[in-house]
């Protein structure tokens, strides 16, 4: 079986980070794959951005963007999973650096019925500011564990977060080992069959604001429809790229807390409507 995906790519205004995840995106060890970039609605610069490097890439490449009327995030990640023709989804965000193996690493594990689930390291404020195309392309982002590693001795923004998951570790037999936490779901690095998400009627476009119903969510009904969640962390990394906290929507959470008392996996308001 020819393995081929589609790497989803939530995006709002952040042109930089992008042009950032291009450079990324054309190091990949694994280049079978189609690229949607999910735009909730950002402006001329990001558009001018992806029409360049649609224009320079041998990827497939499809801008998929709907008006800004506020966060719509779930709205657009269902309209770009409709757009997908491939049936396997890689999902991740626009303020996230893909490894060079990361989309090798979910398509060489995807499994039936299974939510592969990654981890990512959270880089500091100067350490993500001094990232460059050009430290991307050479791969020294990479290479950097060693800095990572010691900011996240510093405190407040000079700090970088979570480092140990950025040491990539092929070997099954010692990644056995070190598994011991129970796989979730991370909204930013998580990939699945297209047939597993399309059972759950995709994203919940109830969930009107930042920070919640992305994952939790997901990963709630998911489990209710009776997939199976692996980890690839260690394998499938990322490294966020700093940016102030997302306070979480009271909304969404009263209404996270109403969906996890009902028994059922299927979303009235996502990629078909009841």
């Amino acid at each position: 079986m020819i393995k081929k995906a589609t790497v989803i790519i939530s995006v709002y205004n952040r042109v930089r980070e992008l042009e950032l995840i291009f450079a990324a995106l054309k190091i990949q060890t694994f280049m079978n794959f189609e690229v949607i970039i999910s735009d909730d609605g950002s402006g001329e610069g990001m558009k001018d951005l992806v029409m360049s490097f649609i224009d320079n890439s041998e990827l497939s490449v499809k801008h998929v963007w709907h008006e800004d009327k506020r966060f719509r995030k779930n709205m657009i990640l269902n309209q770009s999973i409709r757009s997908s023709k491939t049936p396997y989804l890689i999902f991740f965000d626009g303020d996230c650096l893909p490894h060079s193996d990361f989309v090798k690493a979910h398509v060489e594990n995807m499994e039936e019925n299974t939510v592969l689930c990654g981890r990512r390291v959270n880089l500091s404020k100067n350490i993500s500011e001094s990232l460059t195309v050009e430290s991307i392309t050479s791969k020294q982002y990479e290479r950097s564990l060693k800095k990572y590693f010691l900011s996240s001795f510093s405190k407040n923004e000079d700090q970088s977060v979570n480092v140990e998951e950025g040491l990539h570790i092929k070997n099954k037999v010692v990644r056995k080992v070190l598994l011991k936490e129970k796989a979730s779901i991370l909204g930013s690095n998580f990939s699945l069959p297209k047939s597993l998400i399309e059972k759950i009627n995709g994203f919940d476009e109830n969930y009107i604001g930042a920070g919640v119903g992305e994952d939790s969510d997901i990963e709630h009904r998911l489990i209710l429809a009776g997939a199976k969640l692996r980890s690839l962390r260690n394998l499938a990394i990322q490294y966020h790229l700093y940016h102030k906290s997302t306070v979480e929507s009271d909304v969404n959470l009263k209404y996270l807390g109403k969906v996890k008392t009902r028994n059922d996996f299927f979303c009235e308001n996502g990629l078909v409507k009841k």
